[in-house]
């Protein structure tokens, strides 16, 4: 539980948008992003697809990255 999945989307060098694995949505940070956010969060497929994600990417790696000498 510890593991946490962040997918953020920047403009101008603003965060517009972020997906977080421990809340499970993407949040808004600007206008257009909130936009944005509320848009993905309201397709399953989206929100499943990054929670996929954050098993296929972080719990495979985290043994790579914790490797005990």
């Amino acid at each position: 539980k510890d593991i946490e999945f962040i997918d953020s989307y920047y403009y101008n060098k603003l965060e517009v948008t972020r997906f977080d694995s421990n809340l499970g949505k993407y949040v808004g940070y600007t206008e257009f992003g909130v936009k944005q956010a509320d848009y993905w969060n309201n397709n399953p497929s989206i929100i499943g697809a990054m929670m996929a994600q954050r098993e296929a990417y972080c719990l495979n790696n985290v043994g790579i990255d914790y490797r005990t000498a």
